[in-house]
């Protein structure tokens, strides 16, 4: 079959370009023939041309020489292509087919010299002038079937991706001009809508907006209904904040700066030197302006913890129960977290209160047990979570760590209660002043109208009055005084005269006086010794109100806690029964967590030395077990790791400088508070020496505390003498109520510092390390510290200045378990004389070698330690023994610590210490074979 292809498909299923091709001339004796034969032989040098009588020597070499090489079937194709022209151009040229398929069927074989020269004659005899080259058809079937090869392929696929590629550029710029287009008139017509809502708001009926009609006045379309028109405000606000955010990146991107150190600097002012181009102002405004100074962006300030709470939750909401029983009260915590700058306190509390509950509220100083007191009693709001209510009237009362603070020693015990009706009080000075202003008037016609408004002031104040029952305001206090143990004619006396167990009793007394649903007390036995103890327990037993109880006191907690909730590491567990229960089940549940979280790191463990071993050889398997292993970390079902439990701070006091034999007497001592009225000591001696460690024990009230202030030179006694004897006497002071003592507006750190005694800041952070003051935490204020943090404080700041005599007023008061125990631990190894007073017994019990006990206003001395003075009497030790809880410690000897033996440099000769001991008789060589069996 002849076939005739167009020279267009033929050029492109070949990968050639029309520019190596050419076209041939119809008449070859046009006068351009000449050289485009030539062009023609240089292009297609492996084809042989055909010889014609004009042909030159050269151009017969050059055919032989030609004909030596094999044609490929490019060549053939472009000798094809050249007839193919002749013949579309030809008008009836003498050619005929069969030459034509002559010609390329001799194509892939060059004519012999014999043959040209016969072909030659042969068209001479026929008329002359060789016929143009000229072919009637051609056939492609042998071309066709011939394969490209391998580099034509290669050069065909790439044109054909090249142009795909042009072809999609093309159409994703008509795409991203037809969605310009199209925002372009979303923001012309948003434009034109606001322009008509700003009209119609106007009143002014529909006002064309000059400035939105010649946004686009073509494409406004129909206009918008009132919905249409808020909803393309509404667009077109989003798309402005959408442009600004570009517009502020495209400039922070030509600053060389972050969006939020441009948006820093935009706020101070620094950004205003430079154009949104990045370039100075200076250089586009007027030359004359002298360009401002370089100024380097502003960091934006990283956010606190507790300004990342805050941003990360929900903030703080206070929720009232909806369904509750008129008799039930209830105050719950959810989810509560409280953060100061970037110490978090708390990270997630739950848990509640309610009718019949006490609740002991344990944990460690500064886990937060006071702060979640204060937010139950709305005193201070949490950073994040809930406090839920049972009735939005619930009435909250809490005596506080500092309740000395709030009374007023120069009142009365009456007045001092009396001082809790503020609001009683007022209405009664209101009805007091209008009786007087009534008494005053003449009783004139001219006071008629003034007289009238006197009356009716006072009738509402009365109709308060009776609702406030103030009447019975002096029955109430007498029956508070009555039932925390006073005395009526103890009335009149002074608040002053009273010890600090007393003081807590009015304190007591005066937050039963609000008459609370809820009753909130942290630390209430701090000062109270056992027989105020024991008065306390009974009287809270007997209570029906719900009670949150924080305390140090485990014999107490165990005595009148139903339930305790133990605060560690940010979050509170519940346990339900006295503290006996509670270290039963917190043991259990903690090694049931810890051999859980064990056994799943072994676990874990295991699978990551497997990934590891075939993670080459098996590259599917140890990706799919990776995966597996990240999903079950992060899953709900991973146990976490138990909270740690720190080693407690550790501290020595510094060595003691020499001291003499003698220390201190108390010789002929007498003192009494009220003018007589109410005697402490009678002709009392008392004589302490080097070495001695003395525990004064007293009821409330005997004079232990102002034993120690006579000593100390801080009040004057009525008669005989307490001062110091011996010579290089250096004592430090430990007082009781360190919020007293402690300046609450400077930081932890600049306590330190002005207590110090020449020591470098290096020193004062490692000394205040030890008492667990670290990172942040040397930079809270005093005033915003746990009491047992404050105690901790006072006693870093004694052990800045040498001492050889430590007189200490109740300093395990506010102090957690193991801060005592290492406070026990410190005063063991003191090499000076102690005097202390507690009501710890189980403190006294470590620390004290002799008991000096206030007896009928006398001091008498014990030559033993505790254990000595309860065998003294079988009745007080029947009550102390009977106090003793399942788990809880047991009063023994005070142990002995030979000083002087530690003192004494530890003999070392080198080598290590098992160097001659033999631990086990078959290891190694020489042991082997000596124990070998012959």
């Amino acid at each position: 079959m002849k076939l005739v292809l167009p020279r267009a498909l033929l050029l492109v299923a070949l990968g050639i370009t029309p520019s190596d091709c050419f076209t041939i001339p119809n008449n070859p004796t046009s006068s351009s023939s000449a050289p485009r034969v030539t062009n023609f032989q240089r292009t297609l040098r492996p084809i042989t041309p055909i010889a014609t009588s004009s042909s030159s020597p050269e151009s017969s070499s050059t055919a032989l020489h030609a004909k030596k090489k094999k044609k490929t079937p490019k060549d053939a194709a472009l000798a094809a292509l050249e007839a193919i022209e002749a013949q579309e151009n030809a008008a009836g040229g003498g050619a005929t087919t069969a030459t034509a398929t002559a010609l390329f069927d001799d194509a892939d074989e060059p004519l012999s010299k014999k043959e040209q020269m016969a072909l030659e004659k042969k068209n001479k005899k026929k008329g002359g002038a060789p016929p143009p080259p000229a072919a009637a058809t051609v056939d492609f079937d042998a071309f066709l079937d011939e394969p490209l090869t391998k580099k034509e392929q290669m050069a065909l696929e790439k044109q054909r991706q090249k142009e795909e590629k042009k072809a999609q550029k093309e159409q994703e710029r008509m795409a991203a001009a037809e969605k310009d287009e199209m925002e372009k008139n979303k923001r012309k017509k948003a434009l034109k809508a606001l322009a008509e809502m700003e009209a119609a708001e106007k009143g002014a009926g529909r006002v064309n907006n000059d400035d939105s009609n010649d946004v686009n006045s073509e494409d406004a379309g129909p206009p918008l209904s009132k919905k249409e028109m808020k909803m393309a405000a509404k667009k077109a606000e989003k798309e402005a904040q959408k442009q600004a955010k570009k517009d502020i990146k495209r400039r922070a991107k030509k600053l060389g700066v972050t969006v939020e150190e441009l948006e820093q600097m935009e706020k101070n002012g620094a950004a205003d030197a430079v154009d949104e181009f990045g370039i100075p102002a200076a250089v586009n405004g007027d030359a004359a302006a002298a360009p401002p100074a370089a100024a380097e962006p502003a960091k934006k300030g990283k956010l606190t913890a507790e300004e990342r709470i805050r941003k990360e939750r929900p903030p703080p909401r206070i929720r009232v129960m909806e369904s509750s029983q008129p008799d039930y009260t209830a105050l719950r915590l959810e989810n509560i977290a409280i953060t100061f700058r970037d110490q978090p306190v708390l990270k997630s509390a739950t848990w509640g209160v309610q009718t019949g509950d006490r609740i002991g509220l344990v944990g460690a100083n500064g886990a937060g047990k006071t702060t979640q007191l204060r937010i139950l009693a709305g005193e201070l709001e949490p950073t994040a979570g809930d406090v839920v209510k049972s009735s939005k009237d619930l009435r909250v009362a809490m005596l506080r760590q500092e309740f000395i603070d709030e009374i007023d020693l120069t009142r009365t015990l009456r007045e001092e209660f009396m001082a809790v009706f503020t609001e009683e009080a007022d209405i009664m000075n209101s009805l007091r002043e209008a009786e007087e202003e009534l008494a005053q008037m003449s009783g004139s016609a001219d006071d008629a109208d003034r007289m009238q408004e006197v009356l009716d002031r006072m009738n509402k104040l009365q109709n308060k009055a009776d609702a406030k029952n103030v009447n019975a305001l002096d029955s109430r206090v007498s029956k508070i005084m009555d039932l925390m143990g006073f005395e009526p004619e103890e009335g009149d006396y002074e608040v002053s005269a009273f010890s600090g167990g007393w003081k807590m009793r009015i304190g007591l007394g005066k937050v039963l006086l609000q008459d609370p649903n809820i009753l909130l007390l942290d630390e209430p036995t701090n000062h109270l010794d056992l027989e105020s103890v024991e008065w306390l327990e009974a009287f809270l037993r007997n209570q029906n109100l719900p009670m949150v109880i924080v305390s140090h006191d485990r014999e107490f907690l165990d005595q009148v806690c139903t339930k305790i909730v133990d605060a560690e590491g940010g979050i509170c567990t519940e346990y339900n029964g006295n503290y006996s229960k509670f270290l039963q089940l917190k043991k259990s549940r903690m090694d049931a967590w810890n051999a859980s979280y064990d056994a799943q790191e072994k676990k874990i463990k295991e699978e990551r030395k497997w990934i590891q071993k075939f993670k080459l050889k098996q590259p599917q398997a140890t990706k799919q077990r990776s995966a597996q292993l990240e999903k079950l970390i992060k899953s709900p079902e991973y146990v976490q790791k138990p909270p740690f439990v720190g080693k407690p701070f550790r501290f020595r006091f510094p060595d003691a400088p020499r001291l003499s034999p003698e220390v201190a007497e108390v010789k002929g001592l007498s003192h009494a508070y009220g003018d007589g009225a109410n005697p402490l000591f009678e002709d009392s001696d008392l004589f302490i020496e080097k070495g001695d460690r003395i525990a004064i024990i007293g009821p409330n009230g005997s004079g232990k505390s102002t034993l120690l202030r006579i000593l100390m030179g801080k009040e004057e006694p009525d008669k005989g003498a307490a001062e110091f004897i011996g010579s290089n006497v250096y004592p430090a002071y430990f007082e009781q109520n360190q919020a007293d003592v402690l300046d609450l507006d400077k930081t932890v750190v600049d306590t330190v510092q002005g207590a110090s005694n020449g020591q470098s800041y290096n020193e004062l952070r490692a000394l205040l390390g030890q008492f667990l003051f670290k990172g942040d935490a040397v930079e809270k204020k005093v005033e915003n510290l746990s009491g047992g943090e404050k105690a901790r404080l006072s006693l870093c700041c004694m052990m800045l200045r040498e001492s050889n005599l430590l007189i200490l007023d109740e300093p395990t008061n506010h102090l957690d378990i193991p801060a005592k125990e290492m406070l026990e631990e410190a005063l063991q190894h003191f090499d000076g004389s102690v005097v202390v007073i507690s009501h710890d017994r189980y403190f006294i019990s470590k620390v004290a070698t002799t008991i000096v006990a206030i007896e009928d206003k006398k001091l008498v001395k014990y030559g033993g330690d505790y254990k000595f003075y309860m065998d003294k009497s079988k009745d007080f030790k029947a009550k102390v023994e009977a106090r003793y809880f399942s788990g809880g410690a047991r009063i023994g000897n005070a142990p002995v610590v030979d000083l002087e033996e530690l003192k004494k440099p530890k003999k070392n000769f080198g080598g290590a210490k098992t160097a001659n001991m033999v631990t086990r008789k078959d290891k190694g060589i020489k042991n082997a074979k000596r124990n070998k069996p012959s």
